[in-house]
């Protein structure tokens, strides 16, 4: 079965290098939608509300008052007593219809396990669906990055034994109340104040080595004894090699790509269902929340460059200001013999009086369509590669001073705003073992740093070129370049002080490059190894995610050994180029950025779903290099369920406003028609996916929740994700036991609203103490946190905790039976529903949450 797997992996790899453009995929979402007849739908709707609103507008305004009016105790207690449990004779609890139900309106569809498909089909496409999802967690898991927590539970179920989950551990609860501060606490000292190496920790005394392209750490300097190696995991090759080839049949098998491409439709199509029916009570119950809107809920750009995160303007003002403030500053050094900032314009026949946007020429157009070539001239202001080595550029003559300036103003810009965040990225080349110590010492010395940022660091897959100019011998000195630093600072903090500072605000890794260039090789067991990567061409985009995430996976049980936090791998991913790299950031990376080709592999996007991946998607950006605004596939994803956000990339080549992320948001409103809710969901997923600490983001997403009428109706789980993961066990069950265990799983799921029988029985009294909503009914729109658990615990995702060398359960399960839990004993204190739901269209800030 592996030389199966490994010839049609090899056959599509062959396929992809050798096509210049790719084909159109067999089951391809269309890209035309019927905007003119929604929209005189939604006028109909309209039309009709404002009618209904005008004939009686004391009813209406009654019944708003009295639906909003829910957060009381009294009203608690009524609702009990009004609705309740009812239990039958089999031990199932049955729900009765509560008082509220009514104020929405409902569609169910029943009959799931009738849907046409062979059951053969069925069953297969389940299979595959899940095993991909086992391959992914056993890769999260072992990098302690974070993943869904409602698809581990779901996958638990399918295992013989409960999978090693410690990277779940519990945190202690948040408190919210009335008094929690609208903003995070704002440091009182610099973070980089504190440079005395006797306050930080002390040497472990241990070394490290590179064997094969990964770190290896040893307990004693000298000698590096096997014996003495520190037992810290990392993936196999020829494991992930296997899994890449598995994952490669997967996304071709005509079964399972016509059961994903039908899943999404479903999706979609529930979503403008739901958008129909109760889109305007949706808009009435955001006005209701004080004080909240969207400008002032927290957003998070995932996805900008430290070198572009200005615009234009910004840009020359600063040169302009710079050429009257420091003239005589030697700025540049040409042949040994220093230059002013004066003469560098002088040699350019340049004076600030000529300087203009139109002179920088730095914004992309339509030049730059397919041309990443051009799109990255455009980085050089005038066209002049020196002025962006010395405004642009953390390493010059002057170490980097205009360009920590100009940051520091974005900066200045972001707290002034309060509300808007970012992650900016700066580069790491892999050029020499000193690059790190610049970069910490230039962050250091000039004192970058906000609250409002944290950083991200790009490796550009740029080693071809530097094998070309003979700066490197081989791949793995390149990661010795990268990872080497990383390690000596995590053993012994004082070796590198300014870097120990400046890693406690960077938050992962990421890979950036033109995807589209074409690779000349295959990445399978028959590649180099990164010492033995001599030649001058660049390896595959699957080779650098490897090794990248091999190395930080080490260096994360490392830092959790010491106590420091740990990072994670968020790409740049499915831009352009072949399908395959988004399997490649499917198995090894927490979010990735761009996501464009999920639109053409219908399974790649359902897997995607189902993990709930953070993408960072930048229309503005795409629109100029790879893919115009209209087909951009962002509120498809959207509709679907993907935890999608939106992102700048570059401001200083695309935006032209102060404000680039609030522009994104309002071309993407205007074209799109996004209602309010999908833009403050859009701000919500951003929060999610990001990088900021656990503290930060739950005060981000819950600070204020009780001024929210409706904090009390409270469904912790993703209802969408939860009924597509159970259709898939109630397919793969009969793999293993009965069919009837289909209908009879399916239907008792979904009574009591999505999750598995144990947890069902526990929590239902609990659920039905409170009123549900149109969002808690199974549309994938209602729901969509990564919860960890089903305790009154409030909780975004899994935090990176320690972890020791993962033991998976073998997939398929051997010998799985159909477990039919009995009810467990009656305690006196039942669980709780957590105090704060995440709704679909909320601003998952607290503060406006609109059903």
């Amino acid at each position: 079965m592996d030389g199966k797997y490994k010839e049609i992996a090899e056959e599509l790899f062959t396929r992809s290098l050798t096509e210049n453009e790719m084909r159109t995929a067999p089951y391809e979402f269309p890209e035309d939608s019927p905007i003119e007849q929604l929209e005189e739908r939604r006028q109909r709707l309209e039309r009709q509300i404002s009618q209904d609103i005008k004939l009686e507008p004391e009813i209406l305004l009654r019944a708003k008052q009295e639906f909003m009016k829910i957060d009381s105790d009294a009203d608690l207690e009524f609702m009990n007593q009004q609705g309740g449990v009812d239990r039958t004779d089999d031990g199932w609890m049955k729900e009765r219809v509560l008082p509220m139900e009514r104020e929405y309106q409902r569609v169910s569809i029943s009959g799931e396990e009738k849907c046409g498909v062979p059951f053969t089909d069925l069953v297969d496409a389940a299979k595959c669906v899940v095993k991909a999802l086992f391959i992914r967690e056993k890769y999260i898991a072992l990098s302690m990055q974070n993943f869904c927590k409602t698809t581990a539970r779901e996958l638990g179920e399918l295992g013989e034994k409960p999978l090693d989950l410690r990277v779940y551990e519990e945190i202690p609860e948040t408190p919210v109340d009335a008094d929690a501060p609208v903003h995070p606490p704002v440091s009182e000292t610099h973070p980089y104040e504190n440079q005395d190496t006797k306050n930080m920790p002390a040497d472990t005394g241990y070394s490290c080595k590179m064997v094969d392209g990964v770190m290896h750490v040893y307990t004693k300097k000298s000698p590096m004894e096997k014996s003495t190696e520190l037992d810290l995991p990392y993936p196999d090759l020829k494991e992930y090699i296997a899994d890449m080839n598995v994952m490669m049949a997967l996304i071709i098998n005509g079964p399972v790509k016509s059961f994903c491409y039908r899943r999404l439709q479903y999706l979609s199509s529930k979503f403008q269902m739901h958008i129909l029916l109760n889109e305007m009570k949706e808009l009435a119950a955001q006005k209701q929340v004080p004080h909240r809107d969207f400008y002032n809920i927290r957003k998070v750009d995932t996805h900008i460059h430290a070198s572009s995160c200005m615009n234009q303007k910004h840009l020359l003002r600063f040169i302009k200001r710079a050429m009257k403030k420091y003239p005589g500053e030697i700025v540049h050094m040409e042949h040994g013999h220093g230059q002013t900032l004066m003469e560098v314009f002088e040699n350019m026949n340049l004076t600030a009086f000529d300087l203009s946007v139109d002179t920088l020429d730095m914004h992309a157009d339509r030049n730059t369509f397919h041309r990443f070539d051009k799109f990255n001239a455009k980085y050089n202001p005038i066209g002049e590669s020196i002025l962006r080595e010395i405004f642009i550029k953390t390493d010059n003559h002057i170490e980097g001073k205009y360009f920590g300036h100009m940051i520091k103003e974005v900066m200045a810009d972001l707290e002034e705003s309060k509300y808007q965040n970012v992650e900016l990225r700066l580069s790491i080349y892999g050029r020499s073992r000193d690059e790190w110590d610049k970069l910490a010492q230039w962050a250091v010395k000039h004192q970058v740093y906000s609250d409002n940022v944290r950083w991200l660091i790009q490796v550009p897959r740029l080693f071809d070129v530097y094998r070309t100019k003979k700066q490197l011998a081989n791949f793995q000195e390149m990661m010795e370049n990268i990872f080497m630093p990383l390690f000596e600072v995590t053993i012994n903090p004082r070796s590198h002080p300014e870097l120990h500072l400046f890693l406690q605000h960077v938050v992962g890794f990421d890979s950036v490059d033109d995807e589209s260039k074409p690779e000349h090789h295959i990445f399978n067991m028959d590649s180099p190894l990164p010492a033995d990567w001599t030649e001058e061409d660049n390896p595959p985009y699957s080779y650098y995610l490897y090794y990248t995430y091999a190395n930080m996976t080490v260096l994360n049980h490392l830092r959790r050994r010491r106590g420091f936090h740990t990072f994670v791998l968020r790409p740049h991913c499915g831009e352009a180029g072949p399908v395959h790299h988004l399997v490649s950031g499917f198995i090894l990376s927490e979010n990735i950025s761009h996501g464009l080709l999920l639109r053409k592999a219908p399974v790649l996007q359902y897997l995607y779903y189902l993990a709930q991946i953070g993408i960072a998607m930048s229309p503005l950006s795409n629109n100029s290099l790879f893919l115009s605004y209209h087909r951009n596939p962002l509120p498809e994803y959207l509709s679907r369920g993907l935890m999608v956000s939106l992102s700048t990339d570059d401001p200083l080549q695309f935006h032209f406003t102060k404000e680039p992320l609030m522009e994104e948001y309002s071309i993407a409103t205007q074209v799109w028609k996004l209602s309010s809710c999908d833009m403050c969901e859009l701000a919500r997923n951003s929060v999610l996916m990001s990088g900021f600490s656990h503290k930060v983001s739950i005060r981000f997403l819950f600070s204020h929740l009780s001024f929210c009428p409706l904090w009390s109706l409270s469904f912790p789980f993703n209802l969408s994700l939860i009924m597509d993961l159970i259709q898939l066990s109630c397919a793969w069950q009969p793999f293993c036991a009965k069919c009837s265990a289909l209908t009879f799983s399916l239907v008792s799921r979904q009574r009591v609203t999505g999750w598995g029988p144990n947890t069902a029985r526990r929590a239902l009294k609990a659920m039905t103490s409170v009123a549900p909503t149109s969002r808690t009914s199974a549309w994938h729109t209602a729901v969509r946190p990564c919860w960890r658990s089903s305790t009154s615990s409030p909780t975004l995702c899994a935090p990176r905790t320690t972890s020791t060398r993962r033991k998976h359960s073998p997939w398929p399960p051997s010998g799985q039976k159909d477990t039919k839990s009995t009810t467990p004993p009656p305690t006196s204190n039942p669980p709780s529903a957590p105090p704060c739901m995440t709704l679909r269209g909320c601003s998952m800030s607290g503060l406006q949450l609109v059903v």
